[in-house]
């Protein structure tokens, strides 16, 4: 069980989201921090990300530069090349990213790879994933997402904004 708060504010050149997450899994609490930026297009250009748990307190760096390079405190990731979208493991929030992004219409679906973030370690790690438009439901968006390396499939409800409204088996939004 766990809940996320998040904060999002516009620039210049783009949007700042900034949340915390908290959640208790298999009787291990821990909480994350997170900062991250994204562009107009709504493509990540950075995040910096801190873990509190039993493992003591860790800090992550994430730049993306203007080719695509991915930097992970400060060393190069080619593994994220050709990643777009940032997915922390701790927010159903970040699955809004490759939804504004691609803006697909129904029957639509594309490839989304995410620089994935686990939780509380903060390990970064290449995630194939997609997203499917859905016929809408009630006035809300409907995707198909699926990320295979994890065997998991779900349908994610999305408000008006773009929003994650319900992430079955992981968040509902209640504010």
């Amino acid at each position: 069980m766990g809940f996320e708060v998040v904060f999002l504010r516009p620039e210049r050149d783009g949007y700042r989201l900034e949340g915390h997450s908290a959640a208790v899994e298999g009787g291990v609490a821990w909480g994350i921090r997170y900062s991250v930026t994204v562009d107009t297009g709504w493509r990540t250009r950075a995040a910096d990300i801190v873990s509190l748990s039993q493992l003591g307190t860790r800090e992550l760096r994430l730049e993306v530069d203007a080719s695509g390079g991915w930097r992970i405190d400060g060393r190069p990731g080619p593994q994220l090349g050709g990643c777009l979208d940032l997915d922390l493991e701790a927010s159903a929030f970040t699955n809004a990213f490759p939804v504004h992004r691609l803006d697909l219409e129904v029957g639509q679906g594309a490839d989304a790879p995410a620089a994935y973030v686990r939780s509380p370690t903060l390990d970064v790690q290449r995630l194939e994933q997609s997203y499917a438009r859905l016929p809408d439901e009630g006035g809300h968006a409907r995707y198909d997402y699926a990320a295979p390396a994890f065997d998991f499939r779900a349908e994610l409800l999305y408000d008006e904004f773009g929003l994650v409204l319900e992430y079955p088996g992981l968040a509902v939004r209640v504010a």
